[in-house]
């Protein structure tokens, strides 16, 4: 514990002196407790002083390592913790776990007679939100400065109304009473235009006039009256500086950041969720001799991408490329929709790609040139040279059905997604992952001398001590058994290899450890994706079994058209018709719908 607490201790003071969120992570990578600070390393090292804080004493002890992210503000910061709390749920952070998130205000400028409203929620509705707010008080403060200058309601009340007479908010001049008549509608518009410019942030004007205000109350000694528009101001103040992290548009983007010192290159990535960022991924790696930086960052968000689900509508980049509609045609096909890339040149969208190349040059100061993964796994494992090609190798199946395997390579520590492979398991019947990867291991090294350029240094298997003696045996029989072999079991990330039959615990800021983690989890990412597409066919193909008309060749025809029911349905009938004739496409038509 105390060599635990000495490390974590280092770990605090190299913070920077900064606004940000924390992370205190446990074992398994997971994320124990989150929090908000002015600077980051005068809060976290204050975990460490003498405290009867039993929560602190907790998180202290089941803490492995401290990580965090850069924000330009304190207020900033307070929002991405709210983010990364609902995503992440930590075991010690009581605040915040569940849906309830900072206020926005509501403008129904759909309605004839708009209201302004406070909501938790933002809905596409046409409605127009603002916010979001922190404190929570600046947004009721704000209704009531709608209230007050423009006359705008915050009730429901029926448009027009039976009441005989305007409710108090009237006679407190605070609403113009539309509900009785007593405004037309085309003034009522007119007040609720201007009280949008005043959410917009466009209330440069407006502030001119109130800073006069303030000022004369305060030459006249009328310093209650003075102090009221001195808040008033601030709260203009606070609905003019909005917060970058989260969009009242409910968009899907990433933000990309990239930062290259010498030969090594940063990219960083804020993942935005229905306009939320909720999460963040960072990775090093070294740059080819005479590649550009445009064309290195293309490669590595095209591997980033190449094996996930949930691809973004958007991404901000750093760098403009030469030609992105090539990027954007391999998203494309990953998506099965459009990506669109943008490089942003001014505004909201340029200050969060500046803020995410902060956090990748921060990146790059964390792991520095020394710490090279290659040459501490190379240094770990003994190997004789490299390693600079590591294939990497998983098994995914549900219960033993449609069993894949893939493989993964990574040249000088990059992913090399054009020498990827996928796997369908022939000769195994039921869940069995060790045989399933003897199986992958045997025809792919069954086909290679090791004298061949594309032999790896390097072999990474999915599991532990079993795994390494079961792909052993493989490579022994096929004459291979020098190929340097290791295995990284999960949760307890041990390494298992010929020099470390009883596995070894690397640290978990170790280089060597964090790309072979990498490594082995791009390998699950392609075996899961893999996997997940077979048995999506399998389950398309067997809603085709029995309409009538559908036969084999016809049904053959569909999948390899189609990738889904939906893509079906959405299809042309004539497309359909062309593809099984107008009696077999109707049929289809009628059973897909019922």
């Amino acid at each position: 514990m105390a060599c635990v607490k000495t490390s974590l201790k280092n770990r605090a003071r190299s913070l920077p002196d900064k606004p940000g969120i924390y992370f205190f992570m446990g074992q398994d990578k997971r994320v124990l407790y989150i929090g908000k600070a002015r600077s980051l390393q005068d809060r976290v090292r204050s975990y460490f002083l003498p405290t009867s804080d039993l929560k602190v004493h907790n998180i202290l002890a089941e803490a492995e390592d401290i990580d965090y992210i850069l924000t330009d503000t304190e207020r900033e910061a307070a929002f991405l913790e709210n983010n990364f709390i609902q995503q992440y749920q930590p075991k010690f952070n009581e605040r915040l776990k569940d849906d309830k998130s900072f206020p926005y205000l509501k403008l129904t400028v759909q309605e004839p007679f708009p209201g302004i409203y406070l909501t938790r929620r933002v809905e596409p509705d046409g409605a127009r939100y603002f916010g979001p707010f922190n404190p929570a008080h600046q947004a009721r403060k704000t209704i009531n400065l709608i209230n007050r200058y423009f006359g705008i309601r915050d009730c429901r009340e029926a448009i027009p109304s039976k009441r005989a007479r305007p409710c108090l908010q009237y006679d407190l001049g605070l609403c113009t009473a539309p509900c009785t008549g007593f405004i037309s509608q085309d003034e009522y518009a007119e007040r609720a235009d201007n009280a949008l410019l005043f959410l917009e942030g466009k209330v440069d004007d407006l502030l001119g006039i109130l800073r006069r205000r303030m000022k004369e109350a305060s030459e006249r000694l009328e310093f209650e009256q003075a102090g009221h528009w001195r808040d008033l101001i601030f709260t203009l103040e606070q609905i003019k500086e909005k917060p970058r992290f989260i969009s009242t548009r409910t968009e899907d983007t990433d933000i990309i950041g990239f930062a290259r010192k010498g030969d090594r290159a940063a990219v960083y990535v804020f993942i935005m969720r229905r306009g939320k960022v909720v999460r963040s991924e960072g990775l090093i790696a070294p740059v080819p001799e005479g590649l550009p930086d445009e064309s290195f960052l293309e490669r590595q968000i095209e591997a980033f991408y190449s094996c996930r689900e949930d691809l973004p509508g958007t991404l901000l980049l750093p760098l403009a490329l030469e030609d992105p509609g090539i990027l954007e045609e391999s998203l494309k096909k990953l998506a099965h929709r459009r990506v669109k890339i943008k490089a942003p040149l001014r505004g909201k969208n340029r200050k969060l790609v500046e803020l995410a190349d902060r956090n990748a040059a921060l990146l790059l100061e964390k792991r520095p040139a020394s710490e090279s993964p290659l040459l501490e796994i190379r240094s770990v494992l003994g190997l004789k040279a490299g390693p600079q090609v590591i294939e990497g190798y998983d098994i995914s199946n549900t219960g033993g059905d449609e069993s894949v395997g893939s493989r993964v390579v990574f040249r000088h520590g990059v992913p090399d997604k054009q020498s990827y492979r996928k796997y369908r398991i022939r000769s195994i019947q039921g869940p069995n992952d060790v045989a399933s990867l003897q199986e992958v291991l045997h025809r792919r090294f069954s086909r290679i001398s090791s004298n061949s350029e594309d032999f790896p240094d390097l072999v990474l298997v999915d599991g532990g001590k079993g795994q390494l003696n079961a792909a052993r045996t493989v490579l022994e029989s096929l004459g291979l058994g020098d190929t340097p072999l290791v295995s990284l079991a999960k949760r307890e990330e041990i390494v298992f290899s010929d020099r470390f039959p009883d596995g070894l615990r690397l640290d978990r800021t170790s280089p060597a450890l964090l790309l072979l983690q990498n490594i082995r989890d791009e390998a699950h990412r392609f075996a899961i994706a893999f996997h997940r597409r077979r048995r999506a066919k399998k389950s398309f193909a067997s809603l085709l079994d029995g309409i009538p008309g559908i036969g084999p060749k016809r049904k053959q025809r569909l999948l390899t058209r189609y990738r889904s029911v939906n893509a079906i349905r959405s299809a042309p009938q004539d497309e359909l018709a062309s593809l099984v004739g107008e009696r077999a496409a109707a049929a289809l038509r009628e059973a897909l719908e019922d």
